[in-house]
């Protein structure tokens, strides 16, 4: 039987991580699951248990968190299998965190007993990972769903400020908070394809998966399996249309806006020629005051768990 290396993070969900470690145990028992669960213990150390597991022989490893979680973990998997560590390991996870975006995007359904049922059943497919590289890791750091710069990594930020409001909402108070926080555009250059284009973007979104912030849809058509990375750009408007394009975004038909840029690719370069790039990674903080992001899509680099596409929907 194959044996799971549960990764869970305790303060995931502020503090609905802890509090889930029984009922996951039971879940998985239920099951008849072979696992060993552990707690990490500081930023960073869900990735470094990923990489442990692997080396250790763990066939698949669990990231029960949220969005950070699951981005750490994608990280240490990744990590171990560029050193070559043994066969890689499958990736699953469990939803308890704010967003949850990457298991949206990798059809695994939200809430611990539909979690442990996708685990339980097993079902795999190759997803895309992708890399940055810039701001705080110039050494590079992998991503699961999609980086955001400009406007949408200052909501993040924003919303992790919230002590009172949890998920999609905390995130729609961010986005009207920072209209008024986050206004003016850096002046950037953004080339891919043999393309440049400079403009003063509001939100440069490079992703993965199809959704940011519990609720956005960034790139309604985007697939993890697909070979390429969905780019939005939003180009500086007044605050009264960024009001207007917040329920766009919601419900995905940004794209025949005017103030709209999409594109696809599989490498992508964004530089600030005035002002500073604010960006996360899977709603991981990348820089607050970057100058220049290079990105790249690796395909079919990680065996996920995933819910049949029928369950997922």
């Amino acid at each position: 039987m194959t044996k799971h290396k549960i990764i869970v993070n305790p303060v995931s969900g502020r503090g609905a991580g802890e509090q889930a470690i029984p009922v996951v145990e039971n879940l998985l028992r239920g099951h008849g699951l072979d696992f060993d669960i552990v707690r990490t213990e500081r930023p960073w150390h869900a990735a470094e248990l990923a990489e442990q597991a692997v080396r250790q022989g763990y066939g698949i490893v669990v990231a029960v968190g949220g969005d950070g979680t699951a981005n750490e973990v994608l990280n240490g998997v990744m990590k171990a299998k560029q050193a070559g560590a043994g066969p890689s390991a499958v990736m699953g996870v469990v939803s308890i965190g704010r967003g949850n975006d990457f298991a949206f995007g990798v059809q695994v359904p939200p809430g611990l007993s539909a979690g442990c049922e996708t685990l339980a059943k097993g079902q795999r497919r190759m997803i895309d990972v992708g890399r940055v590289v810039g701001g705080l890791y110039p050494e590079g750091r992998f991503f699961g769903n999609g980086v955001g710069i400009g406007f949408d990594a200052v909501v993040g930020f924003e919303a992790l400020k919230m002590k009172r409001l949890h998920g999609f909402a905390s995130y729609i108070v961010a986005a009207l908070k920072t209209i008024f926080l986050y206004y003016r555009a850096p002046l950037v250059r953004i080339e891919f394809d043999g393309q440049t284009i400079t403009m003063p973007a509001l939100m440069v979104s490079i992703m993965n998966g199809r959704r940011m912030g519990g609720g956005f849809m960034m790139a309604p058509q985007a697939k993890t399996d697909d070979g390429r990375f969905d780019v939005c750009i939003a180009r500086q408007v007044s605050r009264p249309r960024i009001f207007a394009l917040i329920p766009r975004f919601m419900q995905g038909t940004q794209a025949s806006h005017p103030a709209i840029t999409t594109a696809r690719t599989r490498q992508i370069k964004v530089t600030a020629l005035e002002g500073v790039l604010p960006a996360h990674a899977d709603g991981e903080t990348l820089c607050t005051e970057g100058k220049e992001l290079s990105l790249e899509l690796l395909p079919a680099q990680i065996e996920m768990i995933c819910a049949p596409p029928e369950a997922a929907a």
